[in-house]
């Protein structure tokens, strides 16, 4: 689920937009109200250098950390863009993992340009160190869809079938093994949804299942990743 390309607005207009912050006069003073706003970064790479990792929270709201962390000049996919009441933009990596946005730069960033500002265009190239993590989770995955013994059999078929491969083909070159970031295997799932499971069946039955509760269908996955370069 890698991005190709990525357009990065401000704050400000992020701020200004339709689903922007909620802003409300209480007693004569302008008090700014904790919201999701329009996404305005679907990768974002860790620039946070002073302890070599950013600390992840289970909600913006009310954060509290979830006990994991995230490396510096590793790249992240983004679900969600938030704002809490203090005005601090926040991204959601997928099923509540958030993270300050003051410490991430929005795009790949290569490791000698970490700490590039946030309103810069910057390469979709991966960094050396994701680079490194690719073939070191790539051979993790490729010994947990070896030794498992699950099994599952899509039921997609026909036009859905073909879809499928096609977004196979475009995220990993159909391998099981390929990984970037948090995104591991053939459909480049978030390693959260996999659960620990890289196992081929896993992988298959997982991207199945994410696909129809986002998009319905392969074939409405695959029109989404043509207009997006992303699914």
């Amino acid at each position: 689920m890698k991005i190709k390309s990525i357009l990065v607005k401000s704050i400000a207009v992020a701020a200004m937009s339709v689903t922007g912050l909620v802003v409300a006069n209480n007693a004569g003073s302008q008090t700014a109200q904790a919201a999701i706003v329009q996404n305005d970064a679907h990768v974002v790479t860790v620039n946070y250098v002073s302890d070599n990792s950013i600390t992840v929270y289970n909600n913006y709201e009310n954060p509290v950390a979830t006990g994991q962390t995230l490396a510096s000049n590793t790249s992240w996919k983004v679900i969600k863009t938030a704002y809490d009441s203090k005005g601090h933009k926040w991204y959601d990596l997928g099923k509540n993992q958030w993270i300050r946005a003051e410490y991430v730069t929005a795009g790949y960033v290569a490791a000698n340009n970490a700490t590039a500002k946030s309103t810069t265009t910057v390469s979709q190239a991966p960094t050396a160190q994701t680079q490194t993590q690719t073939q070191s989770q790539a051979a993790t995955t490729q010994t947990a869809a070896t030794t498992s013994a699950k099994s599952y059999t899509s039921n997609a078929t026909g036009s859905e079938a073909s879809a499928k491969a096609w977004i196979a083909a475009r995220e990993s070159g159909g391998s099981y093994s390929a990984s970037n970031g948090q995104y591991v295997g053939k459909y480049q799932l978030s390693a959260s949804y996999l659960n620990g499971d890289y196992s081929a069946a896993n992988q298959e039955k997982v991207a199945d299942q994410y696909v129809q509760s986002r998009y319905g269908s392969w074939t409405a996955a695959k029109a989404f990743w043509q207009a997006n370069g992303w699914y």
